[in-house]
């Protein structure tokens, strides 16, 4: 998935918990929202609106969530866990690995898989 289609697939399903995201969809999101962030904070330090930060901030909040959860979901993972990263620095750590490793390749109880594998995929 390109960055184009990962942002309005995110974009477009801001708040279904349901189903599954690749990891693809689910980085190039937050590559997205992190650069926004820059972005945001640099017009918010030049013409001094800290509104803009917040109103940022919440736009974004729920198709991060949204995302989150459905990443979650792709490693059969209940979208409930993405909270232990409010544990500081082992939460963290816990969660970014989650969100790196590879989803299941079959169907799960969260549905089918984000990612189809071709024949192409499969190494002898």
């Amino acid at each position: 998935m390109d960055i184009q289609t990962s942002v309005k697939t995110c974009i477009n399903k801001f708040a279904d918990f349901n189903g599954r995201a690749s990891r693809s969809e689910f980085w190039w999101f937050m590559l997205v929202v992190f650069v926004g962030s820059i972005v945001v904070d640099v017009v918010t330090s030049a013409l001094g609106l800290g509104l803009l930060s917040l109103i940022y901030s919440l736009a974004v909040l729920v198709p991060t969530i949204s995302v989150s959860a459905r990443r979650l979901h792709d490693i059969d993972k209940s979208g409930w866990w993405q909270l232990i990263g409010l544990i500081p620095v082992v939460g963290w750590i816990i969660v970014i690995i989650w969100y790196a490793k590879e989803g299941s390749t079959i169907e799960n109880r969260f549905g089918a898989p984000a990612k189809t594998v071709s024949e192409f995929d499969i190494v002898d």
